[in-house]
Formats: structure tokens, C-alpha cells, sequence
């Protein structure tokens, strides 16, 4: 059975997922639906609020407007302790049930060190912190957020953060995401938001996306998410109905072989012909190894001593390219539904 689907490379199917890092107060929530308003091409009941603040998302219910000033609803749920990975995958699940096209979650950070997070699944009781099950779970979830059908917009938490390694000559990380190391690196464009949202820092971002998301000045505005929407729909072109099974199939594969099955059978024939054998054989093949890797883990040892928090000093530094060098042509204004807000 292949594990690839070897093909020509082409723009397409893109899904974004963007993370919003700062501190309380530094504009992370209302910058995140003002993105996502945008994304959503205007239409605020495409949008769903994933909100682990005790119900604080709810006081955003007014902040997204159309250009008359009036408030659009969009969709919410809470989510409450234990804040495992596992559980915030299947929220992630849910809310692509609800036919939602860009998730805010607000925040990502309790997965890491919430009330039964990675941080509480690594310290099981035992004389060592076990860290083997706890990264297992978080990669689980980071596959979830990465294949999903929707655009995501992951909220992060910040500290100051200091090295100690040396006691004698500790040294100041400045203002850091409370997540696992990599997380930042593996999404799309990550910004760290300051002066309630007026200001960021780019960790990450596209060269193609630098004038959008990498200025660094000026709130993000529903319009910066139009123009993100219009740089992916400028790829090619394709069928909803079978990215929306393509999407769902692929962030069911670490659910194991039974799930990928049982959620084929339920596709239309045009569907699983559009999709191909070449497709759900690799997505088959991903599912076994999961399987495979789960019976494994039940045989054998967890312990892993090395925990894997942000830390800046072992980042690879992506390439980045200062907006103002970068050339880009004018992006098409029609159907513009914040056309009158200029």
C-alpha cells in the first residue's frame, strides 16, 4: 500500500492556521476575529470561537460589525478541564461537524500547561516527569490543527521568560508563547501582538503573506483577512464537497484504520471516485501505522525525561523578508464585502 501521493506541485487546497501570541491584554482575541471575519469572506456565522477563559470569549459577541456598524453573530462553545490534547482535538472535530470555515481557539496554551495538560499528563505521580506520553499527545493534536477543514486562528498565551542554565549569568528570553517549542514554527504565520493589538513582532510569515500579515504596524483588520482568503482562492480551484472529505479523512487518520473505514463509507461514489484509490490508500496507510505505533506503546516503556517548552535559544530563525522589499501586485477588489469601509 503507498504512503505518498506523488503528483506535479500546484498551489491548491490551501488551510491556513495562524497564531496570535501575547500577553492579557495585548489584543490576541479581538485581533483573532477581525482576521477571521475577513477569512470568512464576511460572513460571521462561517466563524466558530473555541474559548478555554472561562466564557471570556463571550465578551466579544458585539466586536465583529459589517460595514453598517451592526454586530454578526457567530458560533462559540467552552471548553473546560482537563485540558488534553485529546480534548482539544475533538473540539477541533466538532466545530468542522458544525460546517465552521475558520476556528479561533482562544487559547492553545492550556494544552500545554492547563489543568490537565501536556505539563500535568508528563507528571504522572512517578519520581520522573514522563514526557514520552505527553509529546505523544501533543503531536496527535498538532496533526488535528494541521489537517483539519478550516482555517485556524490559535491563540497563544506570553511570558517573560529568563534562562537560568547559568545561575551565576541568567539571561533574559524576553517575551515568549507558552506552548511547546515547535508550535510557532509549525503554523503558517505566527505574531507576536502588543499595544492591545496595534503592534507586532513576526515570528513566521510567507514571504507572500509579509504585506498582509508582516507589517508589523496598524491593527489587523478584516480587510487583512479578505486579502488573505483572496491569496489562498488565487491557488486553484477546487471541489468543497471533496476537500471537506479529503480534509475530515486526513485529521482522522491518528483516530486509527477503523475511523478512516467508517468515515469513507459514509462518502457519496462521486466523492471517493474524486478523491481516487490513491488517496484513501495512503490515508489507509497513515491509519495502520498509528495503529501500528499504538500497539507498540502498549508493550513497551513512556519514559522520556525531556520536556519540550518554547525556548527561543534553540529556534531555527526562518528567513524573513521586510515587507517594504517585497513587490506584489494589487489585489482584485471585486466582490469586496468591506468594499465601503475604506
Amino acid at each position: 500500500m503507498p504512503i505518498l501521493n506523488i503528483r506535479p506541485a500546484v498551489r491548491e487546497g490551501a488551510r491556513l492556521v495562524i497564531g496570535l501570541i501575547g500577553t492579557s491584554g495585548s489584543g490576541k482575541t479581538y485581533s483573532a476575529l477581525q482576521l477571521a471575519y475577513g477569512l470568512a469572506n464576511g460572513d460571521a456565522s462561517k466563524i466558530g470561537l473555541l474559548d478555554t477563559e472561562n466564557r471570556r470569549g463571550s465578551l466579544y459577541a458585539d466586536s465583529i460589525k459589517n460595514s453598517k456598524g451592526e454586530p454578526q453573530s457567530f458560533l462559540i462553545a467552552d471548553l473546560y478541564a482537563p485540558f488534553s490534547p485529546q480534548r482539544y482535538s475533538q473540539a477541533i472535530k466538532e466545530f468542522q461537524q458544525a460546517g465552521v470555515e475558520v476556528l479561533v481557539i482562544d487559547s492553545g496554551s492550556h494544552e500545554w500547561e492547563g489543568e490537565g495538560g501536556c505539563e500535568d499528563i508528563a507528571d504522572d505521580g512517578g519520581k520522573i516527569a514522563n514526557w514520552k506520553k505527553a509529546k505523544r499527545e501533543h503531536k496527535r493534536f498538532m496533526n488535528t490543527l494541521l489537517t483539519c477543514d478550516m482555517h485556524i486562528i490559535l491563540c497563544l498565551r506570553a511570558r517573560e521568560k529568563t534562562n537560568f542554565k547559568d545561575p551565576k549569568n541568567p539571561v533574559s528570553l524576553g517575551l515568549q508563547p507558552i506552548c511547546e517549542k515547535n508550535v510557532p514554527y509549525e503554523l503558517t504565520a505566527s505574531l507576536m501582538m502588543h499595544d492591545q493589538g496595534m503592534r507586532q513582532d513576526v515570528l513566521k510569515c510567507p514571504a507572500d503573506l509579509q504585506p498582509i500579515l508582516g507589517r508589523g504596524d496598524g491593527y489587523l483588520t478584516p480587510k487583512d483577512g479578505l486579502n488573505v482568503r483572496k491569496w489562498v482562492d488565487g491557488a486553484k480551484q477546487l471541489d468543497p464537497e471533496v476537500e471537506r472529505a479529503r480534509n475530515t479523512i486526513l485529521s482522522l487518520t491518528g483516530d486509527g484504520l477503523a475511523a478512516v473505514n467508517d468515515h469513507w463509507g459514509t462518502l457519496a461514489p462521486a466523492t471517493k471516485k474524486a478523491l481516487g484509490q490513491q488517496f484513501i490508500d495512503m490515508a489507509r496507510s497513515s491509519a495502520e501505522e498509528f495503529d501500528r505505533q499504538q500497539a507498540e506503546r502498549e508493550k513497551g516503556s513512556d519514559l522520556d525525561m525531556g520536556a519540550g517548552s518554547f525556548d527561543p535559544l534553540q529556534r531555527q530563525q526562518p528567513d524573513q523578508i521586510p515587507a517594504h522589499a517585497i513587490e506584489q501586485a494589487p489585489l482584485p477588489t471585486d466582490n469586496d464585502p468591506f468594499a465601503d469601509e475604506e
